[in-house]
């Protein structure tokens, strides 16, 4: 058995992985890498950066559908499948392939390949060799989540793991989970002509919890699918041309379909089982995930820190990579006999990139707070929404009763852009006055923006 030692072990080399790498080798830790494999992180690899490839074909088979509302005549669109999934693997298989670039250039005498296990609250095995450290990262990343019911479906049950290895598009698509992967890869392939059903158990959709706004979205994707909302799958089985479900709406009702694949987008689970995380001695919950810090991420009960989907804090790239700096610096201070630092969260921030685009910002939606003030805008007469013939859906926005911006929601067109605008303005402590004291130029979606501000000191003004 061949044995190693180091100051910091980051177990991981996704995003949160390499950053924790970068910034405790920055801090003059001695840090070695451990990845198992495939890598390329979760973004690039089956995340992010494909579905977005998959979401562009869908919107530019859509806007050719959509020509005739501004006078522009276009022929029957055909969409050529195989064609589809080719160019998103290999866009897909570019993204990746820089990732690996980036590991390739740390040095092989510190990055380890295998799969890793905790034998002590300082030691780790991976296959045949042991690593002795002062403190380590956990960065293993998530998997999908696969509900009881489609367990068994064999190669008919897609995951967002499996789903852009598809060589052609399915006939039909049943969806598991409306939130934000799910809807993004429900309304794209619905654009690309599969006959979609999206199923979720829940009341919310595409992210939001508004209700008005939830509302305003299940009425425009329900354009592109069949949309069956608080509904709960009771059996699937396998069928001569597909998969056969069957499920119960929360009134009751039962109903079935039939479909060539099934999607499950219910969520990704973080990968720590193969860890062993008890060995080292840490306190963990019933789904045995360790009791950490959420600012200095560091693990009570052990020189452990946890970043990135592993801890299921924040499952998003742009908090990922700054969780890994964080645990980096911190993993090194440790290493050194140093306390971590525990730094604020950033403003949460969260968007969905379906069409027409949802986000949310800073704190949640509190149907029943009293000390709170909502202001309201609708984009179905806002002008630039209407030139570009994007005018559906709407934006909520909330501050507490001195004006303080706290957060917001919204569906529509650009949310994008105006997410973060409302995110730097609720990090800065902004007012909606001092946002309304600002320029916004004209025809802008921004105006849109602008109107919710207003509304909302109107609401002040009453209260």
């Amino acid at each position: 058995m061949s044995e190693h030692s180091c100051d910091v072990a980051i177990i991981g080399a996704g995003t949160a992985g390499i950053a924790a790498y970068q910034a405790a080798a920055a801090a003059g830790a001695d840090a070695v890498l451990i990845e198992r494999g495939p890598g390329g992180t979760t973004c690039a690899r089956v995340g992010c950066m494909p579905s977005k490839l998959l979401i562009a074909a869908a919107e530019a088979a859509h806007a050719a559908r959509q020509a005739d509302l501004f006078g522009v005549r276009v022929g029957g669109v055909r969409v050529d499948g195989p064609a589809v999934m080719r160019r998103v693997r290999a866009e897909r298989d570019r993204f990746v392939g820089a990732v690996l670039e980036s590991v390739d250039a740390i040095p092989a005498a510190r990055r380890l390949s295998g799969e890793a296990r905790l034998r002590d609250a300082r030691t780790l095995a991976i296959g045949a060799e042991t690593l002795a450290f002062r403190s380590a990262v956990i960065a293993t990343g998530s998997s999908p989540t696969v509900p009881e019911p489609l367990r068994g479906l064999g190669d008919r049950l897609l995951t967002t793991d499996t789903i852009f290895e598809l060589d052609d598009l399915p006939d039909s698509l049943a969806v598991l989970g409306g939130g934000p992967v799910g809807i993004e890869l429900a309304q794209a392939m619905a654009r690309l002509g599969v006959a979609v059903t999206l199923i979720d158990s829940g009341t919310t959709l595409a992210g939001l919890t508004h209700p008005h706004l939830v509302e305003a979205a299940a009425e425009i994707f329900a354009d592109a699918m069949t949309l069956l909302r608080e509904t709960e799958i009771e059996r699937a089985e396998t069928a001569a041309d597909g998969v056969l479900l069957t499920w119960r709406t929360a009134d009751g009702r039962r109903g079935e379909g039939r479909f060539a694949r099934v999607l499950a987008a219910a969520g990704r689970a973080p990968n720590l089982a193969a860890l062993d995380l008890a060995t080292a001695g840490l306190p963990l919950d019933a789904d045995g995930m360790p009791h950490f810090d959420p600012r200095s991420l560091v693990c009570d009960g052990g020189p452990l820190l946890i970043a990135g989907d592993a801890n299921a804090e924040r499952p998003i790239l742009h908090e990922a990579s700054r969780q890994g700096t964080i645990a980096g610096r911190n993993a090194a201070a440790l290493a050194r006999g140093e306390a971590p630092e525990a730094p604020e969260p950033w403003t949460s921030l969260a968007m969905v990139f379906t069409h027409p685009q949802t986000a949310r910002v800073g704190a949640p939606y509190a149907r029943d707070a009293t000390n709170r003030l909502v202001g309201e805008a609708d984009f179905c007469d806002q002008g630039r929404a209407r030139i570009e013939g994007a005018n559906r859906g709407g934006v909520r926005v909330w501050s507490d009763r001195a004006g303080r911006l706290l957060g917001g929601e919204m569906i529509g067109p650009a949310a994008e852009h105006l997410a973060h605008i409302l995110t730097d303005a609720i990090s800065a402590g902004r007012s909606a006055r001092e946002l309304l004291d600002r320029p916004v130029y004209h025809p802008t979606v921004e105006e849109g923006l602008q109107t919710a501000f207003a509304a909302l000191l109107r609401a002040e003004s009453e209260a």
